[in-house]
C-alpha cells in the first residue's frame, strides 16, 4: 500500500498528514520544523512513503534541499495553485492544510516548483545586495536634494566619477558655513560614502564573475545585454533543460499576454507579469537600450524597429524583451553567440 505525506510548514512546528492510496488518513500530527524530526515522525507512523509534498514558502528551499540530501522523495509545489484547492475547505488550519496537501500528493494534481541550486542562490544574493545598495544610495541622494530645496539650494548633476564623490563634494560645498546643516548631513554623507564604496566593490566582483563565466560572455554578445542582465538570467533560469521549448521562457518570466476563453468569449490581455519581476525589468531595460541606444543594426533590431513603427514603442520594447529571453535561452542551449547578420545564423 502506497503512502503519501503532506506537510504544512511553519516557523517552529509543522503539521503532518499521512494518507494511503485510497485517501484514508493514517496519521495526523505535529513535529518541530527540522528535517531529521520530520523524517523520524514519518518513519515512525508510515514507514516508506511514495511522495512528500509541501508548499513553496520561506523555508521551502532549505527544507527541500535537506530532505533531498537525506534521500526523501520530497516535492515542493506552487503555493498559489495549492491555495485554490485548500481554500475550498470549510475551515482553515494547519492540520486541514496538511490533509489537503497529502491528498494532492496522492492525486498528483499539483505543479512542481523548481528549487534552484545553491550556486544560483548565491549569485542572486550578490546581485540583490548590489541592487539594494544602489537603492539606498538613490534614496539618500533624493532625500538630500528634497531637503536642500527648502533652503533654496539646488545640487547639480553627479559626474560618473569614483563612488559618486562629486555628489558629496557638492553637498559639502552647499552646506559649508551653516553649523546646523553640517550637523544634520554629516551622518548622511558618511553613510552615502560607505554605501557607494561597497556598491563599487560589488560591481567589481560582478564584472569579474561575468568575465570568468563562458556562458555569461556568450550572452553579453547580444546587443543591450550586459554583465548584470546575463548573470541575472543565469541565476533566474538556473537549469535551461527544464524548458521544453525556448519560447516557454517568455511565459515563465511573465512576458506573454494573458488569455481568457469561455464559450464565445476569447480575448488576450496584457502580459501576465508572473515570475521574477526584477529579471523582467532588466530585460525591458535591455530591450529599450537595443531599440534606442544600439547603433549597429541586426535582424533583431530591424524587427524591433518595424514593430515599434507599427505598434508603438512600449509594446515593441515588451515584445523585444520576450524575444531577448528566447534568444538567450537558445544561445545557452546551443553554445553559440549572437548572430549580427542572417548569414551568421545557424542552419
Amino acid at each position: 500500500m502506497k503512502r503519501y505525506v503532506g506537510i504544512d510548514v511553519s516557523q517552529e512546528q509543522s503539521a503532518l498528514c499521512v494518507v494511503d492510496d485510497a485517501g484514508s488518513i493514517i496519521f495526523e500530527g505535529i513535529c518541530p520544523t527540522d528535517p531529521d524530526n520530520i523524517l523520524q515522525t514519518i518513519a515512525a507512523h508510515a514507514g516508506d512513503v511514495e511522495k512528500i509534498v509541501h508548499e513553496s514558502g520561506p523555508f521551502s528551499i532549505w527544507l527541500t534541499r535537506e530532505l533531498t540530501k537525506r534521500g526523501a522523495p520530497v516535492v515542493c509545489i506552487d503555493a498559489r495553485a495549492a491555495h485554490k484547492v485548500l481554500s475550498a475547505r470549510m475551515n482553515k488550519s494547519d492540520k486541514s492544510d496538511a490533509v489537503g496537501l497529502a491528498q494532492l500528493a496522492r492525486t498528483g494534481w499539483y505543479g512542481e516548483v523548481h528549487v534552484k541550486s545553491e550556486a544560483s542562490d548565491q549569485l542572486r544574493l550578490l546581485l540583490s545586495t548590489r541592487e539594494r545598495l544602489i537603492r539606498i544610495r538613490m534614496d539618500i541622494e533624493c532625500q538630500v536634494r528634497g531637503i536642500l530645496k527648502t533652503y533654496g539650494i539646488r545640487l547639480g548633476p553627479v559626474n560618473a566619477g569614483y563612488s559618486r564623490k562629486s555628489f558629496r563634494d557638492q553637498l559639502g560645498a552647499a552646506i559649508r558655513g551653516d553649523a546646523s546643516l553640517e550637523m544634520i548631513f554629516a551622518s548622511l554623507i558618511a553613510v552615502h560614502e560607505t554605501v557607494c564604496l561597497e556598491a563599487t566593490s560589488i560591481d567589481a566582483k560582478v564584472q569579474q564573475l561575468a568575465k570568468g563565466d563562458p556562458l555569461a560572455r556568450r550572452l553579453t554578445s547580444i546587443p543591450g545585454v550586459g554583465p548584470i542582465v546575463s548573470l541575472s538570467f543565469i541565476a533566474t533560469i538556473d537549469d535551461v533543460s527544464r524548458f521544453r521549448k525556448a519560447t516557454d521562457v517568455g511565459a515563465y518570466l511573465g512576458l506573454t499576454p494573458r488569455r481568457h476563453q469561455s464559450g464565445e468569449t476569447d480575448w488576450s490581455g496584457r502580459i501576465s507579469k508572473r515570475g521574477d519581476g526584477a529579471m523582467r525589468k532588466l530585460l525591458y531595460e535591455a530591450a529599450n537600450i537595443l531599440i534606442q541606444r544600439v547603433s549597429r543594426f541586426s535582424p533583431l533590431k530591424a524587427w524591433a524597429m518595424r514593430l515599434a513603427a507599427r505598434k508603438g514603442l512600449k509594446k515593441a520594447i515588451v515584445a523585444t524583451a520576450r524575444k531577448l529571453a528566447v534568444i538567450m535561452t537558445r544561445i545557452w542551449r546551443d553554445g553559440t553567440i549572437f548572430a549580427w547578420t542572417k548569414e551568421e545564423l545557424p542552419a
